[in-house]
């Protein structure tokens, strides 16, 4: 490298915040495609989902957290270790907040958990678009009273306001290191847990309350055919009673239909292919007190 230039720098930003606060929303802006599925629900996120944003001068790799929240079953417990431990492992927190709702209980839980961490927090106050600006002083000066943040950054992710700006903040804080992954690549999920989650992102968008977050989706198969013209995709949305296997297939079969037709849309694009998608609805009861069934789908602890 030419002593003039700038040394490539890269590193690993966490994205926390109290559930539905916007976080998936914002990665899937800076990424430019849908990697982290988007809900009005809280609590849809549950792995961490990471992210690559890679420039000429840096590759910052986002890690998207559950929302941090106080557990009420083993999953929530799992949920809360895994955003609870990316904070040991980033160069940068991103703590996000919403706008609309203003300082919280659950916020003044998540700076609790902040106290322990030397890593640089930023304030990301989220969906400034959906309120006055004479609002936005009183806000940042509210929390700025609980915390030493290192920048305080208003953006907008759904519309994309000051997002660049927040990227170039949070390179000036990342080290000189490697590009951890090439170019073009978005994500280190593979496809299948991909397509897992915009399977569930559908059934919450359609079931709307009527099915609470007690549903997983396992991808059964994917099998390349037609000479490799097509990819055949079989999965399994779980839930937890019998009610909600009718609410989820629907009359006639009709909600199972349509959560399968736009989520296949997703998957093509996701996959670049034509795509043939069989959905399956299961019962596994109270599966998200039942640790075997958590590894089962995909929550594995030791992971993290």
């Amino acid at each position: 490298m030419n002593r003039n230039e700038p040394e490539y720098k890269s590193g690993f930003v966490s994205i926390i915040g109290r559930p539905n606060v916007g976080k998936s929303t914002f990665l899937n802006r800076v990424i430019g495609q849908k990697i982290a599925i988007m809900s009005d629900k809280p609590q849809t996120t549950r792995n961490k989902i990471q992210g690559v944003y890679t420039t000429n001068e840096s590759q910052i790799v986002f890690i998207d957290t559950p929302g941090i929240h106080k557990p009420k079953h083993k999953l929530g417990d799992f949920m809360m270790k895994v955003a609870q431990n990316t904070l040991k492992e980033v160069d940068v927190v991103l703590f996000m907040i919403n706008a609309e709702e203003g300082y919280g209980r659950g916020d003044e839980f998540i700076i609790e958990k902040l106290q322990h961490t030397k890593t640089p927090v930023f304030l990301i106050i989220n969906k400034i678009d959906q309120i006055h600006p004479d609002q936005l002083l009183p806000l940042i000066d509210q929390y700025r009273a609980y915390y030493p943040f290192k920048e305080i950054i208003p953006i907008s992710a759904l519309q994309g306001n000051n997002v660049d700006t927040l990227l170039e903040q949070i390179e000036s804080y990342l080290p000189a290191g490697p590009q951890y992954y090439p170019a073009d690549q978005v994500t280190d999920h593979p496809e299948r847990f991909i397509i897992s989650e915009l399977i569930r992102e559908k059934v919450l968008h359609l079931t709307r309350e009527e099915i609470p977050h007690s549903v997983a989706v396992v991808i059964d198969a994917i099998e390349r055919r037609d000479n490799n013209q097509s990819i055949y995709v079989s999965a399994t949305v779980i839930v937890e009673r019998d009610s909600q296997k009718g609410i989820v297939i629907g009359k006639q079969g009709k909600m199972l239909k349509e959560v399968g037709q736009r989520a296949r849309v997703d998957i093509e694009a996701l996959l670049g292919t034509k795509v043939f998608l069989e959905l399956w609805v299961k019962v596994q009861k109270d599966w998200r007190n039942k640790m075997t069934q958590l590894r089962d789908f995909g929550f594995r602890e030791d992971e993290y």
